[in-house]
């Protein structure tokens, strides 16, 4: 074993005779840093590596993710547009894409009997549909590599040591020294690893949520749940926030991925109005108003007879049109030929600028996302070592980085874990 028995008042444990290597901590068993851990331990022989996990669960993130599946990554293999998926911190992963992006995930878990599949939209998951293959996977591999994982056992606090190195505080009263410290420790607004980074030197930038669905209250959208449309645009009013992609209603208001995606391009922005905007949405995005208009023109010359809520002229679920349609003031037993122009003008713009009032958020299922964490400018991305605090390492969402829905923020910690390990067991 790495430690020796505890005891009631604090004292400072050391590595066993047998490991005079060096010594190097991952704080936080997670993605980050259990990718970072195998790449360090697999990389050098004399590397004595060991995870420490405050909570009692290893990798609770990636059990949840993906409704239980894990999307893993997603199969879009050119670092440059892989980068423009980021909100905040594409820039800099441009360079460490080139180094390692989803191809070399997918092969590295593929070489380790994890085949993984992708889906239309890209996103990739284990082939079993089951996160478990990716958990594991990786406690498997961090064992084989000789990682020690100690749970319900975090860094409380760490501070430099005066020969190098640094004396870490845990939570259970022990101390350890350590040659490398990788902080990986997650983004949420609980993570102690920016408090560490503080206290080494680091400005740590305000957490907002990232990803997250807006709460709307509005009749159009009573007795909608579950309904989605496939292709449709967002507009945050009085922004240049736009985006595209599928919508889907829920008991709150709107979710889907243009939902998520105009959320983290706006998370910032959206947070100083206090989630409280005006919404556009377009729900058929590959039509332009005036030919919108001259079909919904020609669906009346032809079906004068018919009642408006009889079927749906348009590529959306026959419910929301109904919905809408009463919402620009026609009711569904209304004729077809007893619609003026003006009332299909009024249809035109219910269907492609539908105003809507957000009035607060709700985090996307459990899977936490936040903007804003360990300043970049003061991290060396070819390494991942802080510019600041020498034998200090970040990985993952302790950064200030954040990727869209879609398998990118895991990528994310998959890239900046592995180089962060390489490049500790390379001093």
């Amino acid at each position: 074993m790495y430690f020796t028995a505890r005891l009631a008042a604090p004292r400072i444990v050391g590595y066993s005779a047998r490991m005079d290597g060096k010594r190097i901590v991952i704080a936080g068993g997670g993605a980050a840093g259990f990718f970072g851990a195998i790449a360090c331990a697999e990389k050098s022989s004399d590397a004595r590596v060991v995870i420490l996990e405050k909570s009692p669960e290893l990798l609770a993130k990636v059990t949840i993710s993906g409704g239980g599946r894990c999307n893993v990554t997603n199969a879009c293999f050119d670092p440059k547009i892989l980068a423009s998926r980021y909100p905040r911190g594409g820039r800099e992963l441009i360079g460490a894409f080139h180094r390692w992006q989803p191809r070399d995930t997918v092969e590295w878990f593929e070489s380790r009997g994890v085949k993984l599949k992708t889906e239309d939209d890209g996103r990739m998951f284990p082939a079993t549909d089951k996160s478990s293959s990716i958990v594991t996977c990786l406690i498997h591999e961090a064992e084989k590599a000789g990682v020690e994982i100690r749970k319900s056992c975090g860094v409380a606090a760490a501070a430099r040591k005066s020969d190098d190195g640094f004396r870490l505080a845990l939570t259970d009263r022990e101390t350890l020294d350590c040659d490398c410290l990788l902080i990986a420790t997650g983004g949420n607004q609980n993570s102690i690893g920016h408090e560490i980074a503080a206290s080494l030197g680091h400005e740590i930038t305000p957490l907002v949520p990232s990803l997250f669905t807006f709460n709307i209250k509005d009749r159009r959208l009573e007795g909608l749940p579950g309904i989605s449309v496939a292709n449709a645009a967002v507009e945050a009013v009085g922004t240049k926030l736009r985006q595209t992609g599928p919508i889907l209603v829920t008991h709150w208001g709107l979710s889907g991925p243009a939902i998520l995606k105009l959320s983290a391009w706006g998370a910032r922005e959206f947070a100083e109005r206090n989630y409280e905007f005006d919404l556009l949405v377009n729900w058929l995005s590959d039509l332009k108003r005036p030919e919108l208009i001259l079909k919904l023109g020609e669906v009346r010359a032809q079906n004068s007879a018919k009642q408006i809520g009889a079927f749906s002229p348009v590529e959306i679920p026959s419910r929301l049109w109904k919905s809408l349609a009463s919402g620009a003031g026609i009711s569904e037993t209304t004729r077809w030929g007893g619609i003026a122009n003006r009332d299909l003008e009024k249809l035109a713009d219910a269907l492609r600028a539908c105003r809507f009032h957000v009035g607060g958020k709700s985090m996307f299922k459990e899977e936490f996302v936040t903007c804003g964490g360990v300043n970049l400018r003061e991290v060396d991305f070819r390494t991942m070592q802080s510019k600041l605090c020498a034998g200090l390492f970040f990985a993952g969402e302790v950064l200030d980085i954040d990727g869209v829905t879609g398998g990118f923020n895991f990528q994310a910690a998959w890239t900046t874990g592995w180089i962060a390990g390489t490049s500790m067991a390379e001093i």
